[in-house]
């Protein structure tokens, strides 16, 4: 839990990029130190500027909702985002941003080594899934390095637009299979070794 404090202090007193000038406080993002489930998404709101955590406000309040759907809490995942601080007036990220807060996800991933990731919109998205369209790989999964990584719309989406939250549902209710394959695949026992092949004798 150290190394991950030492990371959440260097985050919350960045200043690599201009959105160190324009922050009220920076979010490292929480949850437990080897958390099964990461979830990533794009960048603080007002809510979290305010506050310095991720997902406190109308969108946190529905990722609440998707995660009691699987029997989860906050407190059972890890929760950031790709930016560590708040772009002005909730604009996009700009590459510079994304590319100098970049390093500091890559650590958190190293640090918490959760087994699988959920992206929250397209700018996480793209962490794994560059090039991409949400709209046509929402709720499929990749593993990479061992982590199952899952691309799911943002939730904020979802509460402008309907149809975004029953799709976003519908990729959040598949979460527990997910993991109980995962669970199988861990229980099985390696499969045995190849015998070494017998060399052929011609005396």
């Amino acid at each position: 839990m150290e190394e991950l404090e030492r990371l959440n202090r260097e985050v919350r007193s960045c200043r690599l990029c201009r959105l160190a000038s324009t922050r009220k406080l920076a979010v490292p993002g929480e949850g437990p130190e080897h958390a099964r489930i990461m979830l990533i998404g794009e960048a603080p709101g007002y809510h979290e500027d305010q506050q310095g955590r991720p997902f406190v406000g109308a969108a946190g309040q529905f990722l609440e909702s998707l995660l009691a759907r699987i029997g989860l809490t906050r407190r059972d995942v890890f929760i950031c985002n790709v930016i560590k601080c708040r772009p002005p007036e909730n604009r996009a990220p700009m590459p510079d941003e994304l590319e100098l807060c970049r390093p500091y996800l890559i650590r958190q991933l190293g640090l918490v080594k959760p087994e699988v990731v959920i992206t929250l919109g397209r700018y996480s998205m793209e962490l794994v899934f560059k090039g991409s369209s949400i709209s046509k790989i929402h709720g499929t999964t990749r593993t990479i390095d061992g982590v199952t990584y899952i691309p799911m719309f943002h939730p904020a989406a979802a509460l402008h637009q309907p149809r975004y939250r029953s799709l976003i549902e519908a990729d959040f209710d598949r979460v527990p299979d997910i993991l109980q394959e995962l669970d199988r695949r861990n229980a099985s026992p390696p499969p045995p070794e190849p015998a070494p092949p017998e060399q052929l004798s011609f005396f």
